[in-house]
């Protein structure tokens, strides 16, 4: 399986789990020349802006160590162009999914990365 097939089955199972939470999945994969965020969803008036980290071990640590200080200033720049390109108003926030494992299950959910 090529890693872009691995990340569309990571993502497929991130958005299936925000599914069964009550999210509304918006966007998957919206991207600009600049930046680019896995999964845009809604619940209630707010809008999160998910990364999806897959690892299929954790024997180099969990995927969410790799949300560095400039990725998250990276995925900060992606919200707020997703916001002005889509006039929203209401509240959004930063959240991250991990999934591990040949069965790619969602193992954690940080829905507030700010």
């Amino acid at each position: 399986m090529s890693s872009t097939e691995t990340g569309r089955q990571a993502e497929t199972a991130a958005a299936a789990y925000l599914q069964r939470h009550g999210f509304t999945i918006i966007e998957r994969n919206w991207r600009t020349r600049w930046c680019e965020i896995d999964i845009v969803a809604q619940k209630a008036k707010t809008i999160h802006f998910v990364e999806v980290k897959y690892r299929k071990t954790d024997a180099w640590g969990g995927g969410l160590e790799y949300i560095t200080p400039r990725k998250l200033q990276q995925m900060q720049f992606a919200a707020q162009l997703w916001v002005a390109n889509h006039a929203w108003k209401d509240e959004y926030s930063l959240g991250a999914i991990e999934v591990t494992g040949t069965q790619f299950a969602v193992s954690e959910w940080l829905p507030d990365l700010r």
